[in-house]
Order: structure tokens, then C-alpha cells, then sequence
């Protein structure tokens, strides 16, 4: 029988079920393994700080979605969002449950197509397309979302010297009741400018008008707020065929489904507060079949979610480095792993967790990364046991935009690994080193 380790006594005040600014008493929840293989296991093979993503929660997080959305609405088909998580294997799972590509930029114009993607099959949006960039998606047939008028008649332009027809789409942003409304992108509705961007391409003899789009925010919890923007894109919709007895191919209503994550501020945590898949899609297809729109004329649904469907399959493992006392006397952790690989930790109370049993005793802690800046904070303030220099934790739900949003910074960025559906793993991302950065930069 194993010795139990030394613990120094302390006198915790009993709270009887009272909740603290934390909310109430909870057992400690442990990591200790990812789809059956061992977290200590991961970091002896693969090193600390070290990101994981389940092939299995990707594919299952999927199923569930689908499983919302064609159930009610005939005609549904989902672009993966590149920007949200661009890594080879893991755009590759979403390719391979019949998503198609959802890109910003001429780089994930690019990477789509270098994956295999059918130009066709690429939603481009974004507000930076340069000319270079429209000819490309003209050649390979994508559908174009412009989002301003400079953008429509540098399109015009291009399409005339290519003498190609280009498929569009507008993107609309609109007042759906969620503040600030993004109004940054695309076309208003309620002034009257998309309706006009839609007349000038409807003029235009090298444009085909297919499609309307919008993305009303990011991290909305008010699924009402998609049944609004839908309605208004059907209002569009049937304006288009009244006044030039056209039908548009699809509506795509965008990204911006909450993830389980809480929000820094959020009174309850996201688990338990963000809406269903099921709720989202309830409340965006009965906006659509109750619409003016002949059913026999409903139009395809695209969804570009990102966050919602990849952030439940990513997790950071991380090592205990330090603890300390502020002068204060407020217990501080440092771990192995900092903003600079954590955007998301801006954002979001992230779920932190010991992969091992750990001391009864609860603290207010503040967890700290490892670089040198006064900003590197994980956690301003988590109620978390008592751990020790060397002790393994779990970062959870960070699969969404970490890894494009992270930066060298101070340390290398680490090996990023996939568990596959059969509990295997691989690296699908190498560490860097030194020879990473001599290989791109000038000799001299």
C-alpha cells in the first residue's frame, strides 16, 4: 500500500452548501485520460506543454449538429470555418463528414484547394479579397461573398478581363437584437444597402447573384436572434424573385454558435447556459419554412459554426512550474504554458483540471504561464487545490482558434496531436526549434 503524502492541516471555514463568488461547493473534477490514453502518458511521449484534439468528439460533436438541423430543414450543408481551426487533420474530419470549406483570406483560399476541396465547394469570405485573390475564386468557380461596394466593383472588373461569370453572394449585416450589432461587415438591411448591392449585381452581366449570407456575432446565446437574421434574408430572398423572377440556390446564416466555454463576467457557467443545437436549429429553420418562400423553392441553409463544433474536442496539457505567494499573500501557480499559446484565456474562463488526485484543500489561485510578461495570465482567480512543482494539468475545450491565433512568443510553439477514433496517437503538428526559424530567415 502506497504512503499517503504529507499534507500540512489547515482550518477551512465550513460553508454548508453556501455559494462563494465560484458558485457552490463542488468535488474537484480530475483528467487523467483523453479517449483512454493516459494524460501522463501524452506528456512522456510528446512532451509538456502539449495540445490534443479527439478525433472521436470532433466526429460525434458533428453527428449531433447534422443530427439538429436535417431533421427539420430539407436541404442543410455545413462549410468548416479555416479560420477557426486550419489544421490539416483536423479540416480533413470535418472534409470527410461532408462539410465544405469555409474561407477569409487568399491563404485558406489556398490551403482549401491544396486539400483536395472543389472550388466549388469554397465559401470566400472576408473583407480583404484582392484582385489576385477574386481570380482565383473565379477560376475555381467559389462562391464570392462581397462584403462592400469597392469589393463589387473591383469583382465586376475582374470577371470582365477574365471574361468568366463569377457566383456571388452578399453578405447582410442586420439589427437581430444582439449588441454591439456588427455592422462592420457586409451590406445593411434596415438602410436599404443590400438591397441596392443586390440590384447592381442583378445589372452586372458577369455576376450570378446565388446566395445571401450573414454572421451576426460570435458567441451568441440568444438563438432568437437567428430566427430575426433569417426571417430578414427571407424578406430579401423573395424581393430578389419578385423583382427579377430569380430564385436564389441558398441563405447562409453564418457562424457565431456558442461553444460550453463561460465567458469572463458570466454569472453561470457555459455548460449550462449555452443553447443546443437543437435550439439553434429550431429557431432558424422555423423562421425559414414559416417564411413567404414556396416550400418547393426553399433555399439550401448554409452554417459556417467553427467553435461550437471543435472546442469540445481540444485540450492543453500543461505542467505545474511554481507556486508562490503575492505580497498579498494570494497563492499564485506558474504553469508551462502562456497566452501566447491560450488566446482564448482573454476570453474565456477556461476549465482547468489536475490529472491525478490532489489535496482536499481549495484556495483562490491565480495561474500564471511562463512568460515574461506582467499579461501572461491563465486564470485570475479559480478556487484549486493544493498542487505540487511537477503535477500535470488539463486545459479543456480550447480547440477553437488557439492554434491559429497563437504566436512564437519566448518559447516554442509545442507538438500538437490527434487521438483517432481507434484511441491511436500521432503528431499532426511538430514542435519547433531553433532550425524552425534558421530555415525561414535571411543567412546574413
Amino acid at each position: 500500500m502506497e504512503k499517503l503524502k504529507y499534507e500540512k492541516p489547515v482550518i477551512s471555514k465550513i460553508t454548508a452548501g453556501v455559494p462563494s463568488k465560484f458558485g457552490l461547493p463542488a468535488k474537484q473534477k480530475i483528467i487523467s485520460e483523453i479517449d483512454g490514453t493516459k494524460v501522463s502518458d501524452l506528456i512522456e511521449e510528446y512532451g509538456s506543454p502539449l495540445f490534443v484534439f479527439s478525433e472521436k468528439t470532433i466526429r460525434n460533436t458533428v453527428a449531433e449538429a447534422r443530427r439538429a438541423f436535417e431533421t427539420r430543414y430539407p436541404k442543410v450543408q455545413f462549410a468548416w470555418s479555416y479560420k477557426t481551426n486550419y489544421l490539416n487533420a483536423v479540416v480533413n474530419i470535418f472534409h470527410d463528414e461532408g462539410s465544405w470549406a469555409e474561407v477569409v483570406s487568399g491563404f485558406e483560399f489556398e490551403k482549401a484547394l491544396a486539400l483536395g476541396v472543389n472550388g466549388s465547394h469554397i465559401l470566400f469570405n472576408g473583407p480583404e479579397k484582392s484582385a489576385k485573390d477574386l481570380e482565383l475564386a473565379i477560376n475555381n468557380n467559389a462562391c464570392i461573398h462581397i462584403d462592400h461596394f469597392d469589393e463589387l466593383y473591383l469583382l465586376i472588373e475582374t470577371a470582365r478581363k477574365l471574361n468568366k461569370k463569377a457566383r456571388v453572394a452578399i453578405r447582410v449585416n442586420m439589427d437581430t437584437g444582439i449588441y454591439p450589432m456588427w455592422d462592420r461587415f457586409g451590406f445593411n438591411y434596415e438602410n436599404g444597402e443590400a438591397w441596392n448591392a443586390i440590384n447592381r449585381i442583378m445589372l452586372a452581366d458577369k455576376l450570378e447573384l446565388i446566395g445571401l449570407h450573414t454572421h451576426i456575432g460570435t458567441y451568441i446565446m440568444a438563438a432568437s436572434a437567428y430566427a430575426i437574421a433569417a426571417t430578414k434574408l427571407a424578406n430579401l430572398f423573395m424581393a430578389t424573385h419578385r423583382k427579377f423572377n430569380h430564385w436564389l440556390k441558398y441563405i447562409d446564416l453564418g457562424g457565431g454558435f456558442a461553444s460550453k466555454n463561460t465567458l469572463k463576467g458570466a454569472y453561470m457557467p457555459g455548460a449550462e447556459t449555452c443553447p443546443s443545437f437543437d435550439e439553434y436549429a429550431e429557431a432558424i429553420t422555423n423562421a425559414l419554412i414559416s417564411s413567404e418562400i414556396p416550400h418547393e423553392n426553399l433555399p439550401a441553409l448554409f452554417l459556417e459554426t467553427g467553435r461550437a463544433l471543435i472546442d469540445d474536442a481540444g485540450y492543453l496539457l500543461t505542467t505545474v512550474l511554481a507556486n508562490k505567494r503575492s505580497s498579498t499573500g494570494r497563492r499564485n501557480m506558474v504553469i508551462d504554458a502562456g497566452v501566447n499559446l491560450l488566446f482564448t484565456s482573454f476570453w474565456y474562463n477556461l476549465g482547468i483540471h489536475p490529472s491525478q488526485p490532489t489535496s482536499e484543500y481549495m484556495e483562490e489561485t491565480t495561474i500564471y504561464g511562463p512568460l515574461c510578461m506582467n499579461i501572461d495570465v491563465i486564470r485570475d482567480a479559480i478556487n484549486f487545490p493544493h498542487v505540487k512543482t511537477g503535477d500535470q494539468l488539463v486545459i479543456e475545450r480550447v480547440g477553437a482558434y488557439n492554434v491559429t491565433q497563437w504566436m512564437q512568443f519566448i518559447t516554442y510553439r509545442p507538438n500538437v496531436i490527434m487521438i483517432d477514433s481507434n484511441g491511436k496517437t500521432r503528431i499532426i503538428k511538430k514542435k519547433e526549434s531553433l532550425e524552425t526559424f534558421k530555415n525561414s530567415e535571411a543567412k546574413d
